[in-house]
């Protein structure tokens, strides 16, 4: 079962490397690697041998770093792949210069499509319910709303255990970082500074037990 785990985690990184060679080396790959921050890798794809796992890593890798199917919550994948399609055959809001950075990037078919929209609408975010939790509305939870909407709906702090909700929580940072450095905000004086250790707090009491 072990040399089974190894011999997909091995496949599976050398697809991700397949796919995205063609940007890296693009003149435009500095460009297509801003899109989405690095750190989701393809070993921790949900149900990596599915075929919704293996045509993720086919096709969306071809323009940019892996997104996590938790990027977005379900309603709203179906519209994001649809409007990636288009780019991937050149057809972008960029013009000549779309089709130049898409140069040798295969879209996927109909059918591939729906079964990518389909995976990544399985594993997407679960958003929080205020019902189920009042106290997201709270002031103790404003550092958990103000960081987490900035990127996608609230998540439902059920999905990960407090043991696991740590990792999640510095990913997550790092993601807000590398954006930042990308568009070159500084710090404003006086502005709020949120907390890991409040975000984490808030996840902490309601998460998975």
């Amino acid at each position: 079962m072990a040399r089974c785990s190894l011999l997909l985690l091995l496949a599976l990184f050398s697809m991700a490397a397949r796919a995205e060679k063609p940007w890296r080396d693009s003149p435009h790959g500095a460009m297509l690697e801003r899109i989405i921050p690095p750190g989701f890798t393809a070993a921790m794809l949900p149900e990596p041998q599915s075929r919704g796992a293996q045509l993720t890593l086919r096709y969306c890798v071809q323009c940019h770093n892996l997104a996590s199917p938790a990027m977005h919550d379900a309603a709203r994948w179906p519209s994001v792949v649809r409007r990636m399609v288009p780019r991937m055959e050149g057809q972008g809001n960029m013009g000549r210069l779309m089709a130049e950075m898409m140069a040798g990037v295969k879209a996927p078919s109909p059918a591939d499509e729906q079964a990518i929209v389909a995976y990544l609408r399985r594993h997407a975010q679960h958003a929080l319910d205020p019902k189920q939790i009042p106290e997201v509305d709270s002031p103790a939870a404003e550092p958990f709303r103000l960081a987490c909407g900035q990127c996608h709906v609230l998540p439902d702090p059920r999905r990960h255990t407090a043991a696991e909700w740590p990792a999640v929580v510095e990913r997550m940072q790092k993601h807000m970082e590398w954006t930042n450095r990308v568009v070159g905000s500084q710090p404003v004086p006086g502005e709020l500074q949120l907390r890991i250790e409040d975000i984490n707090a808030f996840l902490f009491r309601h998460a998975r037990r």
